[in-house]
């Protein structure tokens, strides 16, 4: 019996092992056991295809376990083991290329359930966690530089009589077209994204608040001008916006920046509404 075939089986096996070593498990469980994901409608069909990935790797398991009794058959079969070694090889490559295009496509799942986690599904901005996350990091860059920024909260006037009048549906529809109004009213660097309920958020890096009241007026003048059609003949009452309004002073944290930007939309509403105030 040669003696190099048992070497050249454990070269097989070491080449194998790292073909089919296991993808990041940790990141993309946590993903989906975090309660925050229990009613993204992604969750299901990533938990469906991680029980397929993990049914994957016991198969294989297996498969490599009957790889070893081959090799030590090995020991006491004639020249044929050749052809079944070589066969036996061929297919456990094969498991390894499907191995590798399940760990691929569950990395890219698990970008697809980070992205789905900081977008708001109704509208298709960013949410509250993204834009936390956005605001720190711009607080940082802010500090670091001395470059600041100004961020603006925008609340919908008079928005519950829309849900009360007309239904829920039409108050989700009028947030969308609101939702798009605010984006084709900001500039291409500026950060926008659904607050809570009929409240948004504009972060405007590296811009003094001059510049934001030009934004922001913008921004007042494009909603009051929406023409809400919801089906015909229903069309929705036109809908207007107050803005609150606050530039970052140095080292300031940026919830103190928020609770300004806050008492600033409180007095736009105590003015009358559909205006622009900034403290």
């Amino acid at each position: 019996m040669p003696e190099a075939l048992p070497q050249k089986h454990s070269e097989a096996e070491d080449g194998l092992e790292q073909k089919a070593a296991p993808p990041p498990w940790a990141r993309f469980s946590t993903l989906l056991e975090d309660p925050a994901h229990a009613a993204n409608p992604l969750r299901e069909p990533f938990a469906e295809l991680l029980a397929l990935y993990t049914k994957q790797q016991e198969k294989q398991s297996k498969l490599l376990c009957i790889s070893d009794g081959y090799h030590d058959l090995s020991r006491a079969q004639n020249s044929s083991l050749h052809a079944q070694y070589d066969r036996q090889l061929r297919r456990l490559q094969k498991i390894a290329r499907i191995s590798d295009r399940y760990q691929h496509s569950l990395h890219e799942l698990s970008s697809a359930l980070e992205e789905a986690a900081l977008t708001d599904p109704l509208t298709g901005l960013h949410n509250r966690r993204y834009l936390m996350e956005r605001l720190k990091k711009e607080t940082q860059r802010s500090n670091r530089k001395a470059d600041a920024f100004s961020l603006a909260i925008l609340d919908v006037d008079h928005f519950k009589s829309i849900n009360d009048r007309f239904s829920h549906e039409a108050g989700d529809f009028a947030l969308c077209q609101i939702a798009t109004a605010i984006q084709g009213s900001i500039r291409e660097y500026d950060i926008c994204g659904r607050w809570g309920g009929e409240e948004f958020l504009i972060l405007l890096p590296d811009t003094s608040l001059t510049e934001a009241l030009q934004v922001c007026e913008r921004i007042r003048h494009d909603i009051a001008q929406l023409h809400l059609a919801l089906l015909e003949p229903m069309e929705l009452p036109h809908l207007t916006a107050s803005i609150g309004l606050a530039m970052q002073r140095p080292e300031e944290n940026y919830s103190t920046t928020l609770d300004r930007a806050d008492s600033a939309l409180h007095a736009a509403k105590r003015q009358g509404r559909n205006r622009v105030e900034f403290a």
